[in-house]
């Protein structure tokens, strides 16, 4: 019971704790029902928290990582001792990767009882250190607001990422005093000062002498909230753009200067490659995806940790909205030359994009039963809504995607990012439509990241959430299977049962289900479950032989 005294209020730690996140901004927590947690839960109601209960803790951390990806603002989640904290791991892993701000709450057992052997007593702290921003716990009661700003504003700092505060049995039941100030305001670090000094004179200048200059931008363009700053700068000094990760949408699929399929191209044949909020990792070749003689600028909101894997020209380090304008200010309108073989190399770029798009319509077209992944998106693509959120958690199916579905609008386009986890995208989808009712949110899995996360159906049902799910059904683990037979000429525990009628399992957990078979089944089955108002599972069988082409780019 809370109570009040000469000297203050004095509120139980569970509506510490939930105070602190209302003021932060907090107004859903996802958890999974855990008796240390009962506490907070209280809290929550008390002070207006949606709680968002789950079928297992890694969907919750998974849905507060998804909560912070579609709308750029801290997501969070309540996890109960040991195991419940253990298995959030891997989204806090992926956040981690992802520089997703997330604040992760924990159980612990009792600080009185302290290593006499409690109920789940397990010290979390050392465990999430190393993925963490920041990872406590809150021995004292009267610590708890603190230690939450604390933990607030390193998630929200950049680069920005996860938070961990546990709490205590005892000390999370026992009151403590409310503190006599208010939470302190959110950073908002992209307001800030951005790059100067010489390396940003260096990188302009060899902006403003580039003749096939290229913008690569990523997921820390999005959380540094730079997209209006990179549209100007690459229609002022014409410089085609291509995005991955979060950054998809920061520039729209239909704007004349974004290419996605003349990357390859662009990429090895630009003079100067403008890096802007995504690593030098395996998706860029660990930078060999440029020409060895091509000059690189890294250009960030903070300088990172790992080294970087090749020279580069210049690092630019700050705000990017600020940064960005700057390094266009700087680098001046190119001369009339150097502006006439930057409309060449947009339009060769231009005409290759156009070239092979063109070459996929047999794909997006293809009759063959069992499916082809492209003819799901060919026939999917007609009726997404130009804001529609699209969450993808598989291998190969979902790789077909992201090469072909377009994006408009910041936030569209959630996927696992480098961690490479799958069973991410219940939660990713559970978020963006608990976050953005109005909006279509359509999840694409495969029929093996189903099995990490499918009871979340069940979730979705319970809460009332009308996510599409689409699933490519093809009996196999497909970016194993094919890639072992390439290189031994078998392959083994790569099988799934094939054909499972995963439609009648989303029906028993209460959601709208959906079978296809064959090409002509697909588009109705796909208006059906859109128009049905409840959570739905299209389960499309697709074709097993078919192998997203790739290279070996992983190490």
């Amino acid at each position: 019971m809370d109570t009040e005294t000469e000297a203050g209020t004095r509120l139980h730690g569970g509506r510490l704790v939930a105070r602190r996140l209302h003021e932060h901004g907090i107004t859903t927590l996802f958890t999974l029902s855990g008796g240390h947690l009962f506490s907070i839960y209280d809290g929550a109601r008390a002070e207006g928290i949606r709680l968002i209960d789950v079928r297992h803790e890694q969907t919750a951390a998974f849905a507060a990582e998804g909560w912070a990806k579609v709308t750029r603002q801290l997501g969070a989640c309540a996890l109960t001792a040991g195991p419940g904290v253990m298995n959030g791991m891997s989204a806090i892993a992926a956040a981690s990767l992802n520089q997703s701000p997330l604040l992760v709450l924990g159980g612990r057992a009792p600080q009185q009882r302290w290593g006499q052997g409690s109920l789940q007593e397990i010290d979390h702290v050392p465990i999430v250190r190393p993925l963490a921003k920041i990872a406590t716990t809150a021995v004292l009661t009267d610590e708890i607001p603190g230690l939450l700003d604390v933990a607030v504003r390193a998630a929200l700092s950049p680069p920005s990422g996860p938070a961990f505060v546990d709490f205590p049995l005892d000390q999370v039941f026992m009151e403590g005093a409310e503190p006599l100030a208010a939470a302190p305001p959110p950073p908002e670090p992209w307001r800030g000062d951005g790059a100067s000094g010489p390396d940003l004179s260096r990188a302009a200048a060899l902006l403003a002498e580039a003749e096939r200059p290229v913008i690569m931008a990523g997921t820390g363009l999005y959380w540094g909230h730079g997209e209006n700053a990179l549209r100007v700068l690459a229609e002022e000094l014409r410089i085609p753009v291509f995005l991955n990760g979060l950054a998809r949408g920061c520039l729209a699929a239909d704007h004349e200067l974004f290419f996605s399929r003349a990357r390859s191209t662009g990429l090895a044949g630009a003079d100067l490659a403008l890096v802007i909020g995504v690593p030098l990792d395996f998706r860029l070749g660990f930078g060999a995806v440029f020409a060895p003689d091509a000059d690189v600028v890294a250009i960030e909101a903070a300088e990172p940790d790992r080294r970087y894997p090749r020279t580069l020209a210049a690092e630019l380090y700050g705000a990017l909205p600020a940064t960005l304008d700057a390094l266009r200010d700087a680098a001046r309108s190119p001369e009339a030359d150097v502006a006439d073989l930057r409309n060449e190399w947009i339009a060769s770029l231009r005409r290759l994009e156009t070239e092979r798009r063109e070459g996929e319509r047999g794909e997006l077209s293809d009759p063959r039963a069992p499916l082809h992944p492209m003819r799901i998106y060919g026939e999917l693509a007609r009726l997404l809504d130009r804001d529609a959120i699209v969450v993808g958690d598989g291998g190969d199916f979902v790789s077909y995607a992201g090469r072909v579905i377009d994006c408009f609008q910041p936030g569209c386009w959630v996927d696992p990012g480098p961690f490479g986890c799958l069973g991410s995208g219940m939660g990713y989808a559970l978020a963006a439509k608990l976050a953005r009712p109005d909006r279509q949110v359509v999840l694409l899995l495969g029929d093996g990241a189903f099995g990490f996360s499918g009871m979340e159906l069940d979730t979705l049902a319970r809460h009332g959430v009308a996510v599409m799910a689409v699933m490519g059904n093809n009996g196999i683990w497909a970016l194993e299977k094919h890639p072992m037979e390439a290189l031994y000429g078998y392959s083994v525990v790569a099988d799934l049962r094939p054909g499972t009628r995963y439609d009648r399992v989303a029906e028993a957990l209460g959601c709208h289900g959906e079978f296809v078979q064959t090409a002509d089944e697909l588009r109705p089955a796909l208006e059906r479950a859109l128009a049905s108002g409840q959570p739905s599972l299209v389960n499309v069988l697709t074709d097993p032989s078919v192998a997203y082409p790739r290279r070996s780019n992983l190490a």
